[in-house]
Parts: C-alpha cells; sequence; structure tokens
C-alpha cells in the first residue's frame, strides 16, 4: 500500500496521554484515523475537537471519535492505548475492528501478552497472567496480529479534549515477534514518521521492551509511593539508589529470559534528567486523579517472570507489595 495514497485505516483504542497524541499528529497529517474514547474526554473531543499543546505547536484536529467501535468497521492498524490492566475487558468490544490482516500494535505500559508468542525455548508461548488474566487477549486478538510498539512521549491529559506534551522530541520503536522488517512495520514505520514522529523498526523489539520496563518499574511505583516526578527523585541520592537497584533488577529478568538489553542505567537517568525531569509520570497521574493504577502489567509481570526463571528480586517484590497496598487502601487497585 503506498504511503501516499493515505488509505490505511488506523483506529486508536484509548485516546488519552498518549493515543490522543499519535491521533492529533496523524490527523494533522492527513491519515484516515478514528478514536475510540469514553466519557468527557470523548464528548469534548466531539464539541471542540482534539487539542494538541506542544513545546514548538499548538493545534485543534476533528478525527473521527466514537465510544463504539462497531461503528468504524474493519481496520487496518488498531493501535491499543490504553491502561494495560484495561485491555483484557475491551476483547469482546473491538472484534469489529478485526478483520483477517488487521495488525494490532501494542503501544502501552509494561511487558505485552504477545511477549512469548513464537520465541524459542521452554516457555515459547507462555501466557503471562499479571497481563492478560484468562488469555483473552491471547485468544479474542491473537498473538499472530501483534507487533511491539514502544513509545517515548512525556504527555498527558490535561482537561477532557486536550492533551499535552513536554517531548522535545518523540520516538517510537516498533518490531515483529520474529525480527523481520515486514510489510505492515514499514507501512506503519512510513506513516508515523510522516507525522512527524521518529519511528525505528526494530530487529529484536523483545530487548527494546526491557529497556522501556526498565523506566516502568523504577519510575512508576515509586512515583506513585513519594508523589514526586521524576526528577526529584534523581534529585535524592537515596532515591536514585533505589531507582539503580530496579533497573538492574529488571534487566536481569530480561536477560534471564534471552534477550540482550544493553545496560544503559546511566543513559536512561541522564535522557530522564535532560528531557523529562519534570514529568509526572502515568500512575502518578492516575493517582492523583483516583484513577486505578497500572501496577500488575508492568511491576507484577516483572516480578511473575522473575519467579519463572528463578531470579531474585527482592527490590522490585518490595516495592510491588507496598505499592498494591497503597493502591488498595484508596480503592485504586485494579479488580482484574
Amino acid at each position: 500500500m503506498s504511503i501516499s495514497n493515505k488509505k490505511a485505516s488506523i483506529a486508536i483504542y484509548g485516546a488519552g496521554a498518549i493515543g490522543g497524541h499519535l491521533g492529533a499528529m496523524l490527523s494533522k497529517a492527513g491519515f484516515e484515523v478514528s478514536l475510540i474514547a469514553r466519557g468527557d474526554h470523548l464528548k469534548a473531543i466531539e464539541q471542540n475537537g482534539l487539542r494538541l499543546i506542544a513545546k514548538d505547536q499548538e493545534f485543534i484536529t476533528r478525527p473521527r471519535v466514537t465510544s463504539n467501535p462497531s461503528e468504524l468497521g474493519r481496520q487496518d492498524y488498531v493501535i491499543m492505548s490504553l491502561k494495560s490492566y484495561q485491555a483484557p475487558d475491551v476483547v469482546e468490544q473491538m472484534q469489529p475492528l478485526l478483520g483477517e490482516n488487521t495488525t494490532v500494535a501494542t503501544a502501552m505500559n509494561g511487558i505485552p501478552w504477545w511477549y512469548f508468542y513464537g520465541l524459542p525455548g521452554q516457555w515459547e508461548n507462555y501466557q503471562i497472567k499479571s497481563v492478560d488474566p484468562g488469555g483473552k487477549q491471547w485468544e479474542g486478538i491473537g498473538p499472530e496480529r501483534a507487533i511491539g510498539c514502544i513509545t517515548y512521549v512525556a504527555s498527558e491529559v490535561i482537561e477532557p479534549g486536550i492533551v499535552k506534551t513536554i517531548s522535545p522530541s518523540y520516538q517510537y520503536q516498533i518490531g515483529e515477534p520474529d525480527g523481520s522488517v515486514s510489510p505492515r512495520c514499514e507501512l506503519l514505520q512510513q506513516m508515523v514518521v510522516a507525522a512527524g514522529i521518529n519511528c525505528d523498526i526494530k530487529p529484536n523489539i523483545r530487548s527494546d521492551i526491557w529497556i522501556k520496563v526498565m523506566g516502568n518499574v523504577a519510575y512508576n511505583p515509586t512515583s506513585a509511593l513519594t508523589m514526586a516526578h521524576t526528577g526529584a527523585m534523581l534529585d535524592d541520592a537515596s532515591m536514585e539508589q533505589v531507582l539503580r537497584q530496579l533497573m538492574t533488577e529488571v534487566l536481569a529478568v530480561g536477560k534471564a529470559l534471552g534477550a540482550k538489553p544493553e545496560d544503559k542505567i546511566d543513559a536512561r537517568l541522564n535522557t530522564t534528567r535532560e528531557r523529562a525531569a519534570a514529568h509526572k509520570t502515568s500512575m502518578l497521574q492516575d493517582l492523583e486523579r483516583g484513577r486505578p493504577l497500572e501496577i500488575m502489567p508492568i511491576i507484577g509481570a516483572t516480578s511473575e517472570l522473575a519467579r519463572l526463571v528463578r531470579v531474585p528480586t527482592p527490590t522490585i517484590d518490595t516495592v510491588l507489595a507496598i505499592v498494591k497496598l497503597r493502591a488498595k487502601m484508596t480503592g485504586q487497585l485494579p479488580s482484574t
């Protein structure tokens, strides 16, 4: 399919901080993009359009938006940008979007539900209970449809219909589970780049997932426990050591599973200082707004896989126990 005709249909399931940013950028670039949203955010986009406030621009777009996927029909691409704990519960609703050749890109925090699909070795096709309880996504979407999608965009929904980002630039990484450079990845890359977002096709997406998870596990639960943005945590020497230990344990789990994430702890910390020091993590944003916290697909899944490969993760397990109770005490622990 030629990029020039812009005929590929794209549905973004979850028009929040990440999905809203991507939807606005694609819509502004002229692509056929639809958003699936709900509540006040849906109403605001319907009435006023979707406003994106970025460092170098501010604009309003009017992509198609709905709460009912059946209105959209089969799509070439479905970008899943929900909270990871929400994804299993929308599998049935998203069926009208899925055709024989629909590609589903998992642009969500944590370890993706398809991670072990076709992975050679003793854990091939293992289904991660912390991410996909009951195998709803594995069975209802199908891992053959999935590609990895990692996003580095510091955004938030500051009020219904308005997404703000503090990132000076935007970075996506996509990739096939089998490492091939497929036509579906190439087309998605072309569209994302044409929308003004850097996008690389990665030959070993699982290793890159562990680099993203390294940051997820370190920053998200600790920010919810300390109420601090990332820069404040890095300015505290004792807290920085906790973050380093969490990152070290995450990398150990990834390596035990056969991935080869680079030891980029210093680089990750420095990037955070330079690009996102004032950023509130998604978990801290949710905590402040009284929403459920994205605990199990991020830190819970890492702990589950650590047990699978018998890698000790004492810091991860301690933080997991504390943040789960923290969420439970305020009614913010998801039921799944």
